[in-house]
């Protein structure tokens, strides 16, 4: 976000109370997952060489990518994807960049659906230096797609950020916000999107300012994670969006709860959606049932001060994956039906800080895990138990 092969350790490690002194507690038992993680040597892109950036990764239709740039001595940047049918053996795809921030775009969020991927860029510029954002569309052998968009679709005197986006059954979506809140972008095959802002209940209103994080197909639809914070409080409430063609929205909240809550990504885990994010001094996940949210753990903490956040999300054959700064450090960890959230060591120490990015990717029993702390990136991979191992 080490090296060596083998097999995955469970440790139970239980401290054991000493004595009968009613004065010394028992301390909680913590489950650690410790794999065997194996670093990996991405290839060279072609072109000239420069310190590797990443951003994502994600697996789609049985293909692995990873995206970022390459930096060269004086910060100039060039995007970079690279792809791999079994996240050992990667190979880099063909950028078709038509515009200057296109041709300089560190590639920060992916998505897929079948065997088309797309992509978000970004490189700051401009009088104000702002991100200018760049998309792109391709195959898994490329090459990738510039499209060319009018500036305000994505900046402007409105913007604010655009965030993560998915494919599913009605196209295409991008989760983002603008002045008036959540707002949605939305395509039928990633060639050219338009934006939905200030829709109703999906845009902030006399509640509160709602602000989006993550966006996923769901039952022929699409739901969107994020937060509201209220109008006469400090704090954030947790709040997702269902919306059967993109356009009309139907507020989720989470339940209630005096803690600063928000939903930072989404995941589909056995056909029930999932969202981590903040719950306040910890990390939490939510279940959506019957289009309620239920409570579905509490784990980690946060330090007080700098900014925690759930960096990534995946799916494998043992539950949930995540890594999540704590405002320090990146960290994993992961939900699996039999031990609920289970700490899951890191490949390396993996600090949160400056212009550092982490993630993970998964499909199957396998998990890579990526990092970059500005002045170093690295991706490991490992293969978790299957079920009676």
């Amino acid at each position: 976000m080490l090296s060596g092969r083998g097999m995955v350790a469970l440790t139970l490690l239980v401290a054991l109370a000493g004595g009968c002194t009613p004065a010394v507690p028992t301390p909680v038992p913590e489950t650690v997952l410790r794999p065997q993680w194996r670093e990996l040597t991405l290839p060279a892109p072609p072109g000239p060489s420069g310190r590797l950036v990443l951003r994502d990764a994600t697996v789609c239709g049985g293909r692995w990518y990873l995206s970022g740039a390459l930096a060269d001595p004086a910060g100039v940047t060039r995007p970079v994807v690279w792809t791999s049918a079994d996240a050992e053996n990667w190979r880099s795809l063909e950028f078709q960049g038509t515009s200057y921030y296109g041709e300089r775009a560190v590639i920060y969020a992916l998505g897929c659906r079948g065997d088309r991927i797309a992509m978000l860029g970004a490189r700051s510029g401009g009088a104000h230096g702002n991100p200018r954002i760049t998309q792109w569309y391709g195959g898994p052998d490329g090459p990738l797609h510039e499209v060319i968009a009018g500036f305000q679709l994505y900046g402007g005197p409105d913007a604010v950020n655009t965030v993560r986006l998915a494919g599913g059954p009605l196209g295409w979506a991008i989760a983002g916000n603008r002045l008036a809140g959540s707002a949605v972008w939305l395509s039928p095959d990633a060639t050219g999107f338009t934006i939905r802002e200030g829709l109703p209940e999906l845009a902030g209103d006399a509640r509160g300012r709602t602000t989006a994080y993550d966006v996923l197909p769901v039952g022929g639809g699409w739901l969107m994670v994020g937060a509201l914070t209220r109008a006469d409080r400090i704090d954030r409430d947790a709040l997702a969006w269902r919306s059967p063609d993109g356009e009309h929205w139907t507020r989720l909240p989470a339940p209630e709860s005096p803690d600063y809550e928000e939903f930072d990504r989404v995941a589909l885990l056995a056909g029930t959606p999932y969202a981590v994010g903040l719950r306040g001094a910890r990390f939490g996940a939510w279940r959506l049932v019957d289009g309620a949210w239920s409570e579905a753990g509490v784990f980690g903490s946060t330090r007080p001060g700098p900014v925690a956040w759930v960096a990534g999300l995946a799916v494998v054959d043992a539950g949930l994956v995540t890594v999540v700064s704590d405002g320090e450090m990146y960290r994993l960890w992961l939900m699996s039906p039999e031990q609920g959230w289970v700490s899951v060591t890191s490949p390396a120490p993996l600090r949160a800080a400056g212009v550092s990015a982490a993630g993970v990717a998964g499909a199957g029993g396998r998990v890579l895990a990526m990092s970059d702390d500005g002045s170093g990136a690295h991706v490991w991979i490992t293969d978790l138990p299957t079920a009676g191992r």
